[in-house]
């Protein structure tokens, strides 16, 4: 088993961050051939999904995301916590917090056009996130 932390850093609520070449690289560091990629983002304002890397889709997103979980909605974790981002754990938990991924010869077994993203769903954005990357298998 390998296992590494990649650090993404986010500017705004809504980026949509590829993390396909961070993960490429760990992989690579270590050496499994044949096995599975977890992903696995350590917030709960941030969520991990697969997607066509592409302006359209991307909006796309952002806009059924907003539909799901309204900003102008009333959210019992903001009257608590006082800090507006409910609607940002909402969407997180809609998403998910990880990603497994198959490995063949040392590739990722991604479709032609799937990359591996981070969402930055915090309104408090402008965040350092922490992605556990583990690799297993031989």
């Amino acid at each position: 088993m390998f296992r590494r932390i990649l650090t993404v850093t986010s500017s705004k609520e809504g980026d949509i961050i590829d993390i396909t070449p961070q993960v490429v690289k760990a992989v690579a560091e270590s050496r499994v051939k044949t096995g599975l990629v977890h992903l696995y983002v350590q917030h709960s304002t941030a969520a991990l999904t697969t997607i066509e890397h592409e302006p359209g889709v991307l909006a796309d997103l952002t806009r059924a995301l907003s539909v799901l979980a309204p900003d102008n909605e009333h959210y019992a974790h903001n009257t608590r916590w006082g800090d507006g981002n409910g609607r940002s754990h909402v969407k997180a938990a809609l998403v998910g917090p990880s990603l497994t991924v198959p490995l063949e010869d040392g590739q990722l077994m991604c479709g032609t056009w799937q990359q591996l993203v981070l969402l930055e769903l915090d309104v408090n954005a402008g965040r350092r996130r922490s992605v556990v990357c583990t690799v297993t298998g031989s």
